[in-house]
This record gives C-alpha cells, sequence and structure tokens, in this order.
C-alpha cells in the first residue's frame, strides 16, 4: 500500500516524465499543493496558465477554471483532475438569459466573474477575479456595468467603486454566502484578539464586521505579513490550513464550519495520481478539457480584457 509520500513522489517523476505542469487552486488539500508547480487564486493560475510552456497542463480545482486553462492555452492539452469538480456559481446563469438582459440595458458593459462558464464568457466584455476585480471594474472607461453572477462580491466592487453604476443579479457563492453575521460575531467574542480577514463572496453584513476583506491570495498575504498573532478565516476551510502550515507561530480559526467548497474537495491525492498515469499511457481516462476554436476565441475576448487591464 502507497503512502502519502510515496504518491508524491510518482506524481512528481510522472509529471517530468511527461512535461505536466500541475495547476493547484488554493483551496486544494496541502498535500495536493505540495506537488504542483503554481498553486494561488484563480487569477493567478489564470496567469500562470498563459505562461507555461508545457505540453500538458492538469488542473486540481473545478471545471471552470479548467476551462480558463484551455483558453490561455489553447496549443496544450489540459486536463481536470476530477471531472465532477463543478462550481454552482458558475452554472447559475446562462447565456441567453443575459443576452436577453443586454437587450433591455444595451448601454451596460458585462463583466464577468471568473466563474463562469466559457459559454457565458462570449456574451461578456472583461472578466474579473476576486483579486482583480476592483482594479479593473476602476480601470475601465465605461460607467454603466452589469456585474455577474456574484452580488456580493458586485457589491464590494461597488462600495469601493461609488462612480461606477453597476447592476446586479441575484446569484452567487453558496458556500461563503451561507456565513451569517451572528457567526461573525460569535467567532470574535470567542478570540477578541482575532482579526478577521473575509473573502468578498461573503454576504456585505459579514464583510462590513471584518478587518480585511480580499481575495484567497490577498487574505494569506495580510496574515502572514501582519503583525497579529490571530486570525479569523472568512473563506474555504483549507486556507486556515494552509496558513498553520506557512505560519506555525500564529493562530489561525475558521469563521463558520460552513465554508467547505464540495466541489474542491472532490479532487484527491489519489485522483491526481490516477490522472497523470493515465496521461503517461495515453489512454484517454484522464479527463481533457475539449474546446472547439471559435468557443474559445469568443470566450477569450473577455479574458484577455482581465489580463490587459488586471496585468
Amino acid at each position: 500500500m502507497l503512502n502519502i509520500k510515496d504518491i508524491q513522489q510518482e506524481i512528481i517523476r510522472l509529471k517530468e516524465e511527461n512535461d505536466v505542469c500541475i495547476l493547484a487552486h488554493s483551496y486544494q488539500e496541502h498535500e495536493i499543493l505540495e506537488v504542483a508547480d503554481f498553486t494561488g487564486d484563480s487569477y493567478k493560475l489564470s496567469v500562470d496558465a498563459s505562461k507555461v510552456t508545457n505540453k500538458n497542463i492538469l488542473f486540481c480545482g473545478v471545471h471552470f477554471m479548467a476551462e480558463t486553462a484551455k483558453m490561455l492555452s489553447p496549443d496544450k492539452r489540459v486536463y481536470l483532475a476530477n471531472p465532477m469538480a463543478g462550481c454552482p456559481m458558475a452554472e447559475q446563469m446562462d447565456p441567453e438569459m443575459i443576452s436577453a438582459l443586454k437587450v433591455k440595458e444595451p448601454d451596460r458593459k458585462v463583466v464577468a466573474y471568473i466563474n463562469t462558464t466559457a459559454a457565458l464568457k462570449t456574451v461578456c466584455d472583461v472578466c474579473v477575479t476576486s483579486a482583480s476585480a476592483v482594479k479593473i471594474v476602476s480601470a475601465m472607461e465605461d460607467k454603466k456595468l452589469l456585474f455577474i453572477p456574484d452580488c456580493n462580491l458586485g457589491a464590494f466592487v461597488q462600495k469601493a467603486c461609488p462612480d461606477k453604476d453597476i447592476m446586479l443579479l441575484n446569484g452567487g457563492c453558496p458556500v461563503h454566502a451561507a456565513v451569517t453575521a451572528d457567526e461573525v460575531a460569535e467567532a470574535k467574542a470567542k478570540h477578541p484578539e482575532a482579526l478577521v480577514l473575509v473573502h468578498p463572496e461573503c454576504r456585505p453584513a459579514v464583510s462590513e464586521q471584518a478587518d480585511y476583506v480580499g481575495s484567497t491570495s490577498g487574505i494569506m498575504k495580510f496574515a502572514k505579513e501582519s503583525d497579529a498573532r490571530e486570525f479569523i478565516i472568512g473563506t474555504e476551510i483549507s486556507i486556515v490550513e494552509h496558513l498553520q502550515f506557512e505560519c506555525p507561530d500564529k493562530r489561525f480559526y475558521a469563521l463558520s464550519k460552513k465554508i467547505v467548497c464540495p466541489n474542491m474537495k472532490l479532487t484527491t491525492l489519489p485522483e491526481v495520481y490516477n490522472s497523470m498515469l493515465s496521461i503517461s499511457k495515453n489512454d484517454g481516462e484522464a479527463f481533457e478539457i475539449l474546446m472547439d476554436d471559435e468557443l474559445i476565441a469568443k470566450a477569450r475576448v473577455c479574458i484577455d480584457e482581465m489580463l490587459r487591464l488586471g496585468g
């Protein structure tokens, strides 16, 4: 029976033998991050995907992220470690819905959170991530915008960009949105010395009580650089563990036990290993992201605009 270290060593060997770059989102388990070439939030991984030279990419995350990697590297073979790993937020809205709304609101540019399908991105003007949303929206010349699908992130951007007329729809991350203001108050009462760091996908009533609101990478950077010794983390619960490994002299507490992304948890180290074996054998068992040139070209317009304005 293989142990974790044995599996990791085999993954690294197969990766080197078969020219595979592993991209792993920060919400993945720690043992997966340890074998990845690049780790981070969706914005960082989008940039990394556009620069890698490997002929194969294995994405440890969810479907829309692997789609983005394929759009940015259409000449490469892109695989998703677990084909069941989707994103409820990405699937909340479809191109027909937004196209119909654009007819009613023709003077609004559509800003799409990266947590959207490639098909939906084809009817959008610019893409953003939680790390880049405020910067990109601020840089846009347009004043009237439609922000989709996350209304909580949209409200955060709206507050940061008061000169913009931002229309929001009812959508978002069900995991982050489940956290309540009462839970923040309870966590602060239990850990009175701790700073509260939350993701902007949380409800405004939660964000308003935070000492820092930002992307996953922003939360981790803040915690590492802060002189404070205790932190309440209001994003996917895996970030608590990662920060505990990176800052053993500090204390980290989960804001809520509800902030667990079941889709991110679907990917396991053995599945990464099995995907690597399949890529090595070229037996067709690994889940490859296949997109036609027309879809890539249309969906990439808003991605390229994201990289231009956010770079």
